[in-house]
């Protein structure tokens, strides 16, 4: 079934995903940064919503479905406990960043070392999902089961679209972008053409001041 099920959106999002990796290594380590500025600014809060959006997605949503396509093959349902294992184990380590951001003086040396599992611990997982999970949603989902996905995760990220948007599509090659905007309303196109990207593109986003105020 790998024509019924279409993974460029999915891509993208790794994609953004570890651009924002980079963008936090070099806020956390520049020393003409103040790490500790992180809650204001929009690049952290974004993130977090995108990362909560997808991989709450996939635990309610794809994780169910394709266990019960792959019953009865121990060997590909050991792989998806080890993807949802992967995402529980990232889970802690966003809430022990935030909890070193709001301590009264931050301790930059154990905030690195945060932020550096945070960024080794995605990384591979995003690597691992990429080389096994993907592979086997492709052979196993049907095109109705892959779009209720998107589907969830369009909804998490629909009442901030006006950012997310931009931010999933920026630095992704003109098809991808109009494969993921073709779908979209007409009237959602053209407020992302005239409004939204030219708001995103002058938002500096990992610089203190820029975090969404909702």
């Amino acid at each position: 079934m790998s024509d019924a099920v279409d993974l460029t959106a999915m891509h993208a999002m790794h994609d953004a995903l570890r651009r924002e990796l980079a963008h936090l290594d070099r806020m956390t380590t520049d020393g003409d940064r103040d790490p500790g500025q992180l809650p204001a600014t929009a690049g952290w809060t974004l993130f977090k919503k995108a990362l909560y959006a997808h991989h709450t997605a996939e635990d309610d949503v794809l994780w169910p479905v394709l266990r019960g396509r792959l019953a009865g093959r121990p060997k590909d349902l050991a792989l998806l406990e080890a993807m949802e294992a992967e995402h529980a184990a990232i889970v802690p380590l966003i809430k022990a960043i935030d909890a070193a951001l709001a301590a009264p003086e931050v301790d930059q040396l154990g905030l690195g070392i945060l932020t550096d599992a945070l960024a080794t611990g995605l990384a591979g997982h995003l690597k691992h999902e990429e080389d096994a999970a993907l592979p086997l949603v492709r052979r196993a989902l049907t095109a109705e089961q892959w779009g209720r996905f998107r589907q969830v995760q369009a909804q998490l990220i629909c009442p901030d679209a006006p950012l997310m948007l931009p931010w999933l599509l920026d630095g992704a090659d003109e098809w991808t972008v109009a494969k993921l905007l073709a779908p979209l309303p007409a009237s959602v196109r053209a407020a992302y053409t005239t409004e939204w990207v030219p708001a995103y593109t002058t938002l500096d986003r990992w610089s203190p001041g820029t975090a969404p105020t909702h």
